[in-house]
C-alpha cells in the first residue's frame, strides 16, 4: 500500500467537515452500514439475552450511541473553551514569522521561533537562493497586499517599496510587493491545494513556513475554534465504547469493518488515490484510533490534542452505556455522566478525583478491564473556584499562541 495514498484517504474519510454527516454522525453511519446491515450481526443487547428485532435494536443503539457522543461534545467543547489553544496553522505560521529558536549564532534567532531540523525546517540564506541553490524557487515572495491577495506566492523582481504586477490584489486596495526571502524559514511540507484538484496533486516540497497549509481545501482550511481537545478523538472513543458494549464484543461483525475507495475518484483535495484502497478495522477501537490520528495526518491537530481526548471519550462512553441501560431496564439505577469527584461542592472547592479507564478497551462491564489491559489513571488536581476563575482570566490575557507555547 502506498503510504501517501493511505494517509490521504484516512485524512479525508474521517474529515467529516461541511456538507457531511459530521464526526458524531460518522459513528451513526458505522452503526448502520457496517454493523446493523452486516449479515453476521446477532441482535442481542449487550451480547446477551434474547435476540431483538431490528426496530428495537436500532432504537437502543441510537439512544446509547447518540447520548454518548452528545456528552462527548459537551466535554470536548468545554475543554476547548477553557484552554483556548491554537491550531497547527496558527502556531506554525506565527512561530515561523518570528524566526528560528535552535541556534543563537544563526540568522533569524528568536526564542519563540520554530525549531530547526535539517531537511525539514531550515533558514533560507543568500547562497541558497542563487541559481542552482537549494531554495532558488523561494528567492522572493509577495507580501503587503490587501485583503484578497497572493501573499506568500513566489515572485522574481524584488522591490519592497513599490506595488508589483507580480503580486496582484483582487480587492480594491493596492497590490503587494516582492520581498526577499533571505532570513525567512523554509519548511518541507505539502505544497498546498492544486489549482486543478481533479487531475493533479500538489506533492511535497520546500515552501515558506509562513504559508504552511494543512491538507485540506482553501475553502475549509481548519476549524474556526480551539484545538485542545480533539473532538474527533472524543466522539470516536465514546462511540467505540458504546458499540463494543451494546454488541457485547469489541470486534466488528464478521471480525472486520471495511471502507473501500476507488483509484483516482475518492480524494477531493487533490487527485488520488493512485490505486484502489481499503481501510480495515478489527475492532471499534481500531476505527476510533484511526479517526483520532486522521486529524494529525491532515494537520488539524497535534498529538497532544488527540491522546487526552481518547481517554475522555473512553470514560464518557462507558458511563453513557450505564445510563442507557437504565432506560432499557429501569431497575438498573442511573449513573451520572459527570465525574462526581470532580464537581464543585457547596464550599466552592473542586475536589481532586481519579478516573480509571482501560486502554485500549474495556468490557461491557464498566468496572472491569480486560486481562491484557493496564488501567490508566487520570488525576484531577484540587482547585478552588477562585483559582479556576483566575486561571481563565490569565489564559485570556496571555493570548492563544503564548499560552499554547507554555504547554
Amino acid at each position: 500500500m502506498n503510504r501517501a495514498d493511505y494517509v490521504r484517504v484516512v485524512a479525508q474519510s474521517w474529515s467529516d467537515g461541511p456538507q457531511s454527516e459530521t464526526p458524531p454522525g460518522h459513528w451513526n453511519v458505522l452503526a448502520n452500514e457496517v454493523v446493523a446491515d452486516h449479515p453476521g450481526l446477532i441482535r442481542k443487547i449487550g451480547g446477551v439475552g434474547k435476540t431483538v428485532n431490528a426496530l428495537e435494536w436500532d432504537v437502543k443503539v441510537y439512544l446509547a450511541l447518540n447520548g454518548a457522543v452528545h456528552y462527548a461534545a459537551i466535554s470536548a467543547w468545554s475543554a476547548k473553551n477553557y484552554y483556548d489553544s491554537s491550531r497547527p496553522i496558527s502556531l506554525i505560521r506565527y512561530m515561523a514569522g518570528l524566526g528560528q529558536s535552535s541556534d543563537t549564532g544563526q540568522p533569524s534567532y528568536n526564542p519563540d521561533g520554530l525549531l530547526l531540523e535539517p531537511g525539514l525546517v531550515e533558514v533560507i540564506t543568500a547562497a541558497d537562493v542563487q541559481p542552482g541553490g537549494k531554495f532558488e524557487s523561494l528567492k522572493a515572495f509577495c507580501a503587503g497586499g490587501g485583503p484578497v491577495t497572493n501573499n506568500g506566492n513566489p515572485c522574481t523582481e524584488i522591490d519592497p517599496d513599490t506595488d508589483d504586477a507580480e503580486c496582484p490584489d483582487d480587492g480594491p486596495s493596492f497590490d503587494g510587493y516582492c520581498q526577499s526571502s533571505v532570513g525567512k524559514i523554509a519548511i518541507r511540507a505539502w505544497l498546498g491545494p492544486p489549482a486543478d484538484a481533479t487531475n493533479t496533486t500538489a506533492g511535497v516540497g520546500w515552501k515558506l513556513a509562513e504559508t504552511w497549509m494543512p491538507w485540506f481545501p482553501k475553502t475549509f482550511v481548519t476549524p474556526p475554534f480551539p484545538g485542545y481537545v480533539s473532538g474527533h478523538s472524543t466522539f470516536s472513543r465514546a462511540g467505540a465504547e458504546v458499540m463494543a458494549a451494546i454488541t457485547g464484543s469489541p470486534y466488528f461483525p464478521g471480525g472486520l469493518g471495511i471502507f473501500d475507495t476507488v483509484a483516482y475518484q475518492y480524494i477531493k483535495v487533490e487527485d488520488g488515490p493512485t490505486a484502489d484502497l481499503q481501510l480495515q478495522w478489527a475492532t471499534y477501537f481500531d476505527a476510533a484510533d484511526e479517526a483520532g490520528i486522521s486529524r494529525r495526518f491532515g494537520g488539524i491537530h497535534p498529538f497532544y490534542d488527540d491522546y487526552p481526548a481518547r481517554v475522555m471519550g473512553s470514560e464518557i462512553g462507558q458511563k453513557a452505556w450505564v445510563v442507557a441501560q437504565h432506560y432499557f431496564h429501569p431497575a438498573i439505577p442511573p449513573a451520572p455522566i459527570g465525574n462526581a469527584k470532580s464537581k464543585i461542592d457547596a464550599e466552592g472547592t473542586r475536589k481532586g478525583g481519579k478516573a480509571t479507564v482501560g486502554l485500549p478497551h474495556t468490557t461491557a462491564d464498566t468496572t472491569t478491564a480486560t486481562p491484557d489491559v493496564v488501567p490508566v489513571t487520570v488525576e484531577t488536581p484540587t482547585r478552588t473556584t477562585p483559582q479556576v476563575r483566575k486561571e481563565r482570566e490569565e489564559t485570556s490575557k496571555s493570548g492563544r499562541l503564548s499560552e499554547t507555547k507554555k504547554r
